[in-house]
């Protein structure tokens, strides 16, 4: 679906995504079939945070991959913005655990390569770059390689370059999971704060159930595979929301992880 067409959607009761009975079966014509995902449905609204927790190798990066079209599913179907999925729309940013930075770019060389690549004038890339890497505490840092940054500042390289290109849509799998605990409150309240000042939707994998609650406004448990949604939380936390700290001083915080946990605490059959 081309991004004009996301935009013209975007604002209306279409949920940005929708997924519907998805099913991922590897290996179908073998003798030992293996099905990972297995009838999975949800939406992501408009504006809203959603974290995908789950078991050790029950397939959530799996369903990441056949939700922006990298692997074809079995059956059932992905929409984005109401039209059926294909391939994964200009509009949508991935970012994985590791940054891939190119090492022989500097760090504003780095946000723009998306950007050089769909012929953005380079004033223009430039100019977003730098803007980004303001917003995300890296002021002064445009001209430093990847190996004279650290490692979170290297993975805010690299969340400055998905955001680079202005998608409706972030598909996050693990973005933060290398990163001490102080330097990821700090880059999970930045993505936040971007994310919902500018009321972009947000699917996050992640294996941290403090990381999902504090941030989310849903998290969604999976249960082993062939993997399905276990358990759908609704997140109401008071206070800012886009700082992780103050959300984990909530008093509801502590029962919403120790639900998930509890719902976590299952065995293959």
């Amino acid at each position: 679906m081309p991004s004009s067409a996301l935009a013209v959607a975007a604002g209306h009761d279409v949920p940005p995504l929708r997924a519907e009975a998805l099913r991922k079966v590897f290996g179908e014509e073998d003798e030992n079939p293996v099905e990972v995902v297995g009838d999975i449905s949800f939406a992501l609204a408009e504006g809203e945070i959603v974290s995908i927790v789950g078991p050790s190798g029950c397939g959530k990066t799996t369903l990441l991959n056949l939700l922006c079209g990298l692997i074809p599913a079995t059956s059932g179907t992905v929409h984005w913005y109401g039209q059926p999925a294909a391939g994964t729309p200009k509009a949508v940013g991935y970012m994985l655990q590791k940054d891939l930075l190119l090492p022989w770019r500097t760090a504003l060389d780095n946000v723009t390569l998306g950007l050089e690549i769909r012929g953005v004038p380079d004033g223009v890339r430039r100019q977003r770059a730098h803007v980004l890497l303001d917003q995300l505490g890296l002021h002064g840092f445009a001209d430093h390689y990847p190996a004279t940054l650290s490692g979170g500042m290297r993975q805010r390289v690299a969340l400055a370059r998905t955001l680079a290109h202005d998608p409706h849509v972030l598909l996050l799998d693990e973005p933060f999971a290398a990163l001490d605990f102080q330097t990821k409150l700090l880059i999970e309240s930045d993505t936040a704060r971007l994310v919902r000042k500018e009321r972009r939707a947000m699917l996050l994998i992640t294996h941290d159930i403090e990381e999902a609650v504090s941030m989310s406004d849903r998290v969604l448990v999976l249960s082993h595979r062939p993997t399905q949604v276990k358990s759908v939380y609704t997140i109401e936390l008071e206070g800012d929301r886009m700082d992780m700290m103050a959300a984990r001083h909530d008093p509801r915080f502590g029962d919403y992880v120790a639900a998930i946990w509890g719902d976590l605490e299952i065995r293959p059959q």
